[in-house]
């Protein structure tokens, strides 16, 4: 799991407007998407006055599943992020997902909890173009261990019949489920 916060002065903003950041999702996922969010997340880097990012392993997010506190760790995440921002207390903070994200209202003044966010805030977009970029290049480096054995990991690690394919090679060859996968997520050796 990987969450991003970016703040945006004015001009910032306008750039990346300008640039055409939106949700991450909305570029696809081909090599043309990813080179085009390399190239946003740069400039995202080059322009926000500030941004930040945290990685939850599979270890820590199945250990706060176990206990139903995955939404917990997420806000724990956004906290993190959020305690290191030079903030103002006239700044505005957007956060993605209402429910999700409302408890923080009470501790960040300015904070707006909001469903699809990165919809209604540049801010928004940028941090989720920076998740996925790090996100992306921790898959590359996953599937890079593995295609010498399995072949060109396809799936991204979703939920998808690639990774279902790859997750069911790697129980009949190892009888277990990769270090690298959330126990979890439903799928079991």
């Amino acid at each position: 799991m990987v969450l991003a916060a970016v703040g945006l002065d004015a001009q910032g903003e306008a750039t990346l407007t300008q640039l055409g950041v939106a949700d991450s999702k909305a570029f696809g996922s081909g090599p043309r998407a990813k080179a085009r969010r390399g190239a946003l997340a740069e400039e995202v880097n080059r322009v926000a006055v500030w941004t930040a990012t945290r990685v939850a392993t599979p270890e820590v997010i199945d250990a706060r599943v176990a206990r139903g506190e995955l939404n917990a760790l997420e806000r724990e995440l956004a906290v993190s992020m959020l305690e290191s921002a030079p903030l103002n207390s006239s700044d505005t903070i957007i956060c993605d997902g209402t429910r999700l994200f409302s408890p923080l209202e009470r501790q960040f003044s300015g904070l707006q909890a909001l469903d699809k966010a990165e919809s209604k805030s540049t801010s928004v977009a940028a941090a989720s173009i920076l998740a996925k970029v790090l996100r992306d290049a921790a898959f590359e480096q996953i599937a890079g261990r593995y295609e010498a054995s399995y072949g060109p990991l396809k799936g991204g690690g979703y939920p998808n019949a690639a990774t279902t394919a790859f997750l069911d090679w790697h129980v009949a060859t190892f009888g277990e489920l990769p270090p690298e996968t959330r126990k979890s997520w439903g799928r079991r050796a």
